[in-house]
């Protein structure tokens, strides 16, 4: 066997470049692999967090990929960290990505990864939470709504009919993570276990159940989890540090954490910086400039507590994919979730943000430069095209049955049933008499008869006179969005969830149209007949209007003297609009417009005007001060 000694090696080296190449190579290979191996993640194991090995304190701020056009991602971001602000936390909305059993979606605007090396690429760690449970003011929590065709689902516990799907979505999700843990060189510092299971708390082996279905699938950073005070009794598990959610330091929720976990670091998850809105109450706000929001900021600060703000930017719930709250009282939620965060819907800078960012004081670069808005020209509304003309259009052949099918239980997107929007339910009826709902109604439904408008059912109203003759009777059901906290969350399903009755008898025959409006079915309705507008409309009805843009540019679309219903541009849902308030303009982002025309159509159940405006700023009708109000402090 030939032996050089350390001068002849090197000579050889340098004379077969080759081998020297890979011989290089391989050392590279062996120092990244030990180093990947040495890195400390996030530790929990003192009073203060630390970092690969030194002491660290987070300091982070919520910002949803899924509210916020892919255009903006870095915008925002980079906001966020010139604010001071060093974590970057977001939820994952399982409904987003598996919108129908084994349809997975991880592109374009839903491109989880891009998002968190966007992140680590800005120099910002990152805490997912990836539920499968997220809350967030978010149809049903994030959770897909075909779990609701299974009648004896129970939703975030050990049922097998629930543990099956997580299993499978997991699959798919947690490998796209895994690789951007920080022990892999990525910016993912910690994951959170499912979410405030402390106030839902149906089942002792859920949450072991979550844990274990990540560990098992290679997340191996920090975990935690979050509850508000009362949660925290039961919304932890072994081995996890518990986290708190708050927005007084009043009520002792800091110290309560620290007895349950002594000797951890303290970390308040969510420390809300607002609040949402619903339709039909004031606007929510938590002013920057009280004194107790500043207090309770710097003492938190001082004390060297971990904190995260929920949120950083709202941004928007797009489509039809906001909550509602049901603790007694259904109240759907509204399409911005501007949640009077640091940053606006729009990303703007608030009080509020520059507040934060002189309380921190950390060393940090200069905010970007704010986006450009622009009032564009009111619109005219040329044509329109009613509902029932509309029908042909539908995505699913309609539905004939003895008794009305909720919209879960629809044969519709390849048998997943339908998701959002809205269901025409009708029938024929040979006498006059009360309509009772029964309750059945889910959430609202305009009642018309021979396509005359007659009355509205709610949860409120549930009864409408019919007058005597054969006619036929339409229901046009809205799914104004599925709770997405508190113990209503397993009885989500939407349309007609039960008989209604006229005369105390039940009707029967019904035939249902599913009216999801997905771009698929905008884009159909172009090719049918439109009748110009000096014709009077008869509701419900979409009216089109094109909008001419030299440069995009973000804006914001008004609809006064407009009733109820939906906004949609070059085909995309914007969100619902409705004169109850308080939001009373719908966010467009520049990047959803194009040079050129572009097509604005609005669905309107009730009444429409003759133009679409435009304005730079969101607004709002009345506020009311979050901090001086009684309420459930639930996210």
């Amino acid at each position: 066997m030939t032996r050089f000694n350390d001068s002849e090696l090197t000579l050889f080296l340098r004379d077969n470049k080759f081998i020297h190449g890979a011989l290089s190579d391989l050392k590279l290979c062996m120092m990244f692999s030990f180093n990947q191996s040495s890195r400390q993640g996030l530790r929990a194991d003192s009073t203060h967090f630390t970092l690969d090995g030194a002491p660290f304190r987070i300091l982070g701020g919520s910002i949803h990929y899924f509210r916020v056009p892919r255009a903006y991602w870095r915008d925002r971001l980079l906001k966020l960290k010139a604010c001071g602000l060093n974590t970057l936390t977001t939820y994952v909305p399982w409904n987003l990505h598996e919108p129908e059993r084994g349809v997975y979606l991880f592109q374009e605007e839903l491109d989880l990864e891009a998002y968190i090396r966007l992140a680590g690429e800005l120099g910002l760690w990152v805490i997912l939470r990836p539920g499968p449970y997220i809350c967030a003011e978010w149809d049903l929590g994030g959770l897909p709504s075909w779990l609701l065709q299974d009648k004896k689902m129970k939703l975030r516990t050990s049922y097998s009919g629930f543990t099956s799907a997580v299993n499978s979505y997991f699959d798919k999700l947690i490998p796209r993570i895994t690789p951007l843990q920080y022990k892999n060189g990525g910016p993912i510092i910690a994951v959170q276990v499912e979410n405030e299971y402390g106030s839902y708390a149906k089942d002792e082996r859920y949450m072991s159940f979550i844990k274990e279905a990540l560990l098992s699938r290679g997340i191996s950073e920090l975990l935690l989890t979050s509850d508000n005070n009362d949660g925290l009794k039961c919304g932890g598990v072994d081995g996890v540090l518990q986290t708190v959610n708050l927005q007084k330091l009043t009520f002792g929720d800091v110290q309560h954490l620290a007895e349950l976990q002594p000797q951890k670091p303290l970390m308040v998850m969510e420390y809300w910086s607002g609040w949402f809105d619903v339709w039909g109450e004031p606007h929510h706000v938590f002013p920057a400039d009280t004194d107790e929001q500043t207090r309770s900021l710097r003492e938190l600060l001082d004390r060297g507590i971990s904190i995260n703000f929920y949120m950083f930017h709202g941004g928007t719930s797009f489509g039809f994919m906001n909550g509602a709250v049901d603790l007694g009282t259904y109240k759907p939620q509204t399409s911005s979730y501007d949640y009077d965060a640091p940053l606006t819907e729009s990303g703007d800078y608030t009080t509020k943000y520059h507040l934060l960012r002189s309380l921190l004081n950390e060393p940090i670069s200069e905010p970007p430069a704010v986006q450009s808005r622009r009032a564009y020209e009111p619109l005219a509304v040329t044509h329109y095209i009613s509902l029932w003309e509309s029908l042909q259009c539908a995505e699913t052949v309609r539905t004939v049955a003895d008794d009305p099918v909720n919209m879960e239980c629809l044969p519709a997107n390849h048998n997943n049933g339908q998701s959002y929007g809205y269901t025409l339910y009708q029938t024929d009826i040979y006498s006059g008499g009360d309509l009772n709902s029964r309750n059945h109604v889910r959430d609202r439904a305009l009642v018309f008869i021979d396509r005359e408008l007659i009355g509205v059912l709610d949860y409120r109203t549930q009864k409408v006179k019919i007058s005597q003759s054969k006619r036929t009777l339409s229901l046009l059901v809205e799914n104004c969005g599925r709770v997405n906290y508190g113990p209503a969350l397993d009885n989500q399903q939407k349309g007609l969830v039960g008989d209604i009755t006229l005369d105390n008898v039940p009707l029967k025959k019904f035939t249902m149209h599913c009216l999801d409006m997905k771009t698929s079915f905008i884009n159909r309705l172009q090719s049918q007949k439109w009748t110009s507008v000096g014709t009077k409309p008869t509701y419900p009805a979409f009216f089109r209007g094109s909008l001419v843009v030299d440069q995009p540019t973000d804006t914001f679309l008004k609809l006064p003297n407009w009733s109820k219903g939906v906004v949609f541009v070059n085909g995309q849902n914007l969100g619902r609009h409705w004169s109850v308030g308080p939001q009373k303009a719908l966010y467009l982002p520049g990047p959803w417009l194009r040079s050129g025309d572009n097509e604005i159509v609005v669905f309107e159940e009730l009444k429409a005007a003759e133009t679409v405006h435009f304005a730079e700023n969101l607004e709002y009708g009345k506020t009311v001060d979050v901090s001086t109000q009684l309420f459930c402090t639930l996210i």
